[in-house]
């Protein structure tokens, strides 16, 4: 039945094309030499499947909606013997550095064909600068700016504050790497803190340095001057060697048409044929046609953990506060999985800070329900930290992507006393319980000794489970993992050399380790992205449990004010 219905559907995309023809072939002759294609904001790495009858969200003509989509565009242009290059325009670009390197390897491909790459910006900070570097010409706007100044990060310390207003921060931490609470109970920030933040730092800057020296040939000791130096305007760019041309948006064609051109008619200064991926494909004498294939192709499902991990549903935060990563849509996205004949395995993308243990645990346990019936990998694009890492254990094998933030197996837990503000208010509050540790959670005052010894005994007991999860995900002892525990935090490559992670690469990487798991020939396969969405938004819960302070969050705080922890180096 399959066999018979992709015949008549690829016989319907045959005569349609052929209809077609006559215009094309009149078309042809005016393919445009230069196409256009612009990124904006953040990409992802294969389209996701959008709801119908709903428009596309993508931006003006020529966008480039995916990485993958990119990949296949520079591929049909290299085969155009008519098509010179790409003018690539580069707005607001909101990705991580996996997804930048991915996107240089496919621009350094269609290079290598002997097409050339031109890069186009207006304003450019360090992401838009790494994918300027892989261009072969690099154009700004006269009125541009290219803000190349390096990485920071800001670690914030609460607790004098905290204190003025009466408020005081009562948290036990299992691990002295663990430093999310420090935001809350230290006035300073910690030597700890410190080292754990340059560290990461020190790798994001090599990296610029390296990418920058490769791209516009310098030696490193030039590029860290470059950087030093910035930031640029566009003309003190192009005086550093950091830009090649000063060129407004409207005057590129004429830039692009080259000295030898012929002048257009009446004298008028040549101008190269520039035009968007959509009007190349137009002009094609034949159509770029996805014939339906006979056999299905294999497909990798994506299961997304982003966000802060909670227990319900979670949501997107309804734009007052963090992303979050609900444990029953997860587990249910995972459940289907399961019984999916058509999904030949699963990568679980994670991009979490951590959060609950109990909703960490309960993904753990469908990961690895699904990994005794399929093949699953867990890859990771920017951060799997505390319960995120947790959360990866359940996987054959775990995927990081280098510059990726992995670690931080640690527990911290605890409350806040307002005690003193309320008194300020002229509130009064009496604590009445029946119980030892019923008062446990009580804003109205510290915790007593026996609370704290409850409280540090079941610190500790989570932490123990979380070395023993790990232990057994990464097939090495207890005493191994403790240390390289107490919320110690690793980048992508310091994982891969403490053992954390099994493989460095990117996401497509991963996918098609996941079918070579699974016995299936890797090319070509679908990806198809699982749809985690809760049916309701969980923020008011969230906080509710955060003022009682009953989430037992394995890594950064979900009350987001701060980058808390190790924070991700700002671009």
């Amino acid at each position: 039945m399959r066999i018979l219905f992709a015949a008549l559907t690829n016989l319907f995309l045959a005569l349609f094309a052929l209809l077609g023809w006559p215009g094309r072939l009149l078309r042809a002759r005016s393919r445009p030499k230069w196409v256009r294609l612009r990124l904006v904001g953040g990409l992802p790495y294969r389209p996701r499947a959008r709801r119908r009858l709903l428009p596309r969200t993508r931006g003006s003509e020529g966008d480039v909606g995916s990485v993958e989509e990119l990949r296949r565009a520079l591929d049909t242009l290299a085969k155009d013997v008519r098509v010179r290059g790409v003018l690539l325009h580069l707005e607001d670009i909101e990705i991580s550095p996996a997804k930048r390197s991915a996107i240089a390897s496919h621009l350094a491909a269609f290079r290598a064909t002997g097409k050339r790459v031109v890069a186009y910006v207006v304003r450019a900070g360090n992401a838009e600068v790494e994918l300027l570097c892989a261009a072969d010409e690099v154009v700004v706007s006269p009125a541009g700016r290219l803000e190349l100044m390096g990485f920071s990060a800001e670690a914030t310390a609460l607790a004098e504050g905290l204190q003025r207003l009466g408020v005081r921060a009562h948290f036990v931490r299992r691990g002295a790497y663990k430093t999310a609470p420090e935001l809350f109970t230290h006035a300073d920030i910690s030597d700890i803190q410190r080292k754990t933040v340059e560290g990461l730092l020190d790798e994001r800057y090599q990296d610029l340095v390296q990418v920058l020296a490769h791209g516009r040939r310098l030696t490193l000791d030039e590029a860290r001057s470059r950087i030093d130096r910035g930031p640029y305007s566009a003309r003190r760019a192009k005086t550093a060697g950091l830009v090649d041309t000063l060129c407004s948006e409207a005057d590129l064609p004429e830039h692009l048409a080259g000295p030898d051109a012929k002048p257009g008619k009446q004298g008028e200064p040549p101008r190269a044929r520039v035009g968007s991926l959509k009007e190349h494909r137009a002009a094609l004498p034949l159509p770029q046609v996805r014939w339906r294939p006979f056999r299905p192709r294999p497909v990798v499902a994506v299961v997304p953990l982003s966000g802060a991990i909670v227990h319900g549903e979670g949501g997107g935060g309804m734009g007052l506060g963090p992303k979050l990563a609900g444990s029953e849509p997860l587990v249910r996205a995972l459940r289907r999985m399961e019984h999916n004949p058509r999904v030949a395995g699963v990568v679980l993308f994670v991009d979490s800070p951590g959060g609950s243990a109990l909703a960490s645990e309960l993904v753990l346990e469908a990961t690895r329900r699904l990994a005794k019936k399929k093949p699953v990998v867990a890859y990771v694009d920017r951060v799997a930290a505390s319960g995120g890492y947790m959360a990866a254990m359940g996987a054959r094998e775990l995927w990081s992507a280098p510059d990726a933030v992995v670690g931080s197996i640690g527990v911290f837990a605890g409350k806040f006393e307002a005690s003193e503000l309320l008194s300020r208010l002229g509130i009064r509050r009496a604590v009445i319980t029946r119980g030892e540790n019923a008062g446990l959670f009580s804003t109205s005052r510290a915790f007593t000794d026996s609370e704290r010894s409850a409280l540090e005994l079941e610190v500790e007991e989570t932490y123990q489970a979380f070395l023993s999860i790990v232990a057994e995900g990464r097939k090495r002892s207890v005493e191994e993992i403790h240390a390289r525990a107490e919320g110690r935090v690793y980048s992508g490559r310091g994982a891969l050399d403490a053992g954390l992670v099994d493989r460095l690469g990117g996401f497509e990487d991963a996918c098609k380790r996941t079918l070579a798991l699974a016995g299936v020939p890797v090319a070509p396969y679908d990806v198809a992205w699982a749809r985690v969405t809760g049916r309701q938004a969980a923020l008011q819960r969230l906080l509710q449990s955060a003022a009682r302070a009953q989430v037992y969050a394995l890594d950064w705080p979900l009350w987001r004010f701060s980058h808390l922890g190790p924070p991700e180096p700002h671009d």
